[in-house]
């Protein structure tokens, strides 16, 4: 399947000046697929050696005793009858098996910088591995995190541009050429369109429930496989948690992601997890879930805002869930109402804000959403190229009163509504009015500085 990361594997190869790269990311997202089945088959075809540290004993007890990058090469060479120059790409994978791994990143960049090198897997153990040296503990003194010596990417689930791409790709290309142009699409192309995000906040962005569904065009089948892999999280959790009461906290706190923002303030509540609860109990849970890219946090923005962005207050947030097709798992609605006629009534907003806050994370932005006073709210505010734009993420037609009341407050370059209507754009209010299946684009363009309005 195709996947937008493959071009900056690409960058990253033909940078004169690459450093080792890791690749961080949750699991069952694709690093792995990635790394070896699309960029080491195409453009290392027969000269690539692939270590799964997990599984190659030998070779991860040999790496756990020694950092220096020479002395893993030459064994490599021995172990795998195979030669190792600059035309030859080493790939470690499950590498948070072996840290010792990454720390000899630092050499490979050193001494032997001409070799492509790329370290993936479940990277969260090495973070916490990281930040837990840099507060200086004895227990890892050991562990060196290469700081300035590689060079890091970070994979996501699929987006829907993604999703599109793969499972239609007349019709990505219909929309991508639409957005270019900034022109609306015809109505019938517009509605074929929106049956394709609902489709995918169905399905969600996990290869493996993509390429289900792909395969067999049966939603129930990527719902099964959904389930599994929801299950296989919660299991997971102990593979990087501290102690019993933490694996406990944060399979809890990850299962009540849809409880916490399907109230009226969306804010997290500990108390709507745990009675009495305070927000500190879960901090450690918190972080061990962003730091493995299952969950994404939000801050809250006040009144008047100024650039850079900073939270006005870190104890106000959301929590989104990192795959949209597992949000909608955890929701427990039915998978038929994704595809049924009453699906505005049954589906609230919320899907439709974690949607657009995975698709922002997707492409590396940082979740803040602002609140006024009278309960004026705008779901999220970027910044770009040093200028603002409010989003109001709206499952129908919805008011503009909160954008009323942050104009009053702040200057904006142009105010994005996302919703299910058509593309728009009213000069009078600075008012951009995006469909859903335009978000991947405009998300994108955010982050390179070079969203522009034709239209403005």
């Amino acid at each position: 399947m195709e996947r937008n990361a493959l071009q900056k594997l690409i960058a990253w190869n033909h940078n004169k000046r690459r450093k080792p790269l890791i690749v961080w990311g949750a699991r069952q997202v694709g690093k792995t697929y990635l790394v070896k089945d699309m960029f080491a088959e195409t453009y290392y075809k027969d000269n690539y050696i692939y270590i799964d540290c997990k599984i190659e004993d030998e070779i991860r007890d040999f790496c756990s005793n020694t950092a220096n990058a020479g002395k893993i090469i030459e064994y490599l060479s021995l172990f795998k009858g195979k030669q190792i120059n600059e035309n030859t790409l080493l790939i470690f994978d499950e590498v948070q098996e072996c840290p010792n791994i990454i720390s000899s990143l630092k050499y490979f960049c050193q001494d032997f910088s001409q070799i492509p090198v790329i370290a993936t897997g479940s990277m969260v153990r090495i973070k916490i591995q990281r930040e837990t040296h840099k507060r200086g503990s004895k227990e890892n003194d050991k562990f060196l995190f290469p700081v300035g010596k590689i060079n890091q990417i970070t994979i996501y689930p699929m987006t829907f541009d993604e999703f599109l791409m793969n499972s239609n790709k007349m019709l990505y290309n219909t929309i991508k050429n639409a957005y270019e142009n900034r022109t609306p699409l015809d109505w019938k192309i517009h509605e074929l369109a929106m049956e394709q995000v609902y489709k995918y906040l169905l399905i969600g962005g996990m290869p493996e429930a993509v390429e289900a569904y792909i395969d067999s065009e049966n939603l129930f089948e990527s719902r099964e496989i959904l389930k599994v892999l929801y299950d296989n999280y919660l299991a997971d959790m102990e593979l990087y948690q501290a102690s019993q009461e933490a694996v406990l906290r944060s399979r809890t706190l990850f299962q009540n992601i849809y409880k916490e923002l399907n109230k009226e303030s969306k804010n997290f509540s500990p108390g709507l997890i745990e009675e009495k609860s305070k927000t500190r109990d879960y901090a450690t849970s918190i972080q061990w879930l962003t730091m493995a890219h299952i969950v994404n946090q939000s801050f809250q923005l006040k009144e008047h805002i100024t650039m850079p962005l900073i939270p006005d207050n870190e104890s106000n947030f959301r929590l989104f869930l990192g795959d949209i097709g597992m949000f909608s798992y955890q929701s427990g609605i039915n998978a038929a109402s994704f595809i049924s006629s009453e699906r505005e009534n049954t589906l609230s907003g919320i899907f439709f804000e974690n949607f657009v806050a995975n698709e922002l994370i997707a492409k590396e932005h940082k979740l803040f959403y602002w609140r006024g006073k009278s309960s004026a709210e705008l779901e999220f505010i970027i910044e770009s190229d040093n200028k603002l734009y409010p989003i109001d993420v709206k499952k129908g037609r919805g008011t503009l009163n909160s954008l009323e009341k942050f104009s009053n407050h702040n200057k904006f370059e142009y105010a994005i509504k996302v919703s299910k209507n058509n593309y728009g754009y009213n000069s009078e209010q600075k008012l951009l009015t995006i469909p859903f299946y335009f978000m991947p684009f405009v998300a994108k363009d955010l982050a390179d500085g070079t969203f522009q309005n034709t239209n403005a």
